[in-house]
């Protein structure tokens, strides 16, 4: 099973890309996608549904896993990461994909075994069990490999996951 990760961002989306057979799981990609602040919105989304899309064609996952919205202060963030990751769904199901989403918390216990662990340690756990030899960069691309990782723990063990 090939699987998609995503962390929702506007300005920075991390998608990370795990192979998972039996209980061997091996690294496929990872990395950001960037849209500019001064870019009109419209745009900026068209450029999320793009670059998601050849991601999506080029890697050929067979399950996506989405981290759910946490609470944001700044109203105007929240809801520019809301229409990102509308997008992000959309883009998706077009592709056909089966939808997980699990929150930051079952990440991070997922992933660290603490669900309010911190971003380095979440970087250095992903680095150690997908056998990195480098810190997964940047923090979103890390947060969206953790996100896959505990997706194949909740496929492996079932009972977390939310299908969309």
């Amino acid at each position: 099973m090939r699987i998609l990760g995503i962390d929702p961002g506007f300005g920075t989306l991390g998608y990370g890309i795990i192979d998972a057979v039996a209980s061997r799981v091996e690294l496929v990609d990872y990395g950001a996608i960037y849209t500019e602040p001064g870019e009109p919105i419209p745009d900026r989304l068209l450029k999320i549904y793009m670059e998601l899309k050849k991601i999506i064609d080029f890697h050929s996952p067979s399950e996506a896993a989405v981290e759910e919205l946490f609470f944001f202060r700044n109203v105007t963030t929240a809801i520019q990461v809301g229409e990102a990751r509308g997008v992000i769904l959309l883009t998706l199901r077009e592709m056909g994909l089966p939808i997980f989403e699990y929150t930051p918390h079952q990440v991070k216990q997922a992933v660290t075994g603490y669900g309010r662990s911190e971003k380095g340690q979440i970087q250095r756990v992903m680095m150690k069990f997908l056998r990195m030899k480098e810190t997964p960069k940047p923090d979103d691309a890390a947060d969206a490999l953790a996100v896959a990782w505990c997706h194949f723990l909740s496929r492996s063990y079932p009972g977390g996951a939310r299908k969309k």
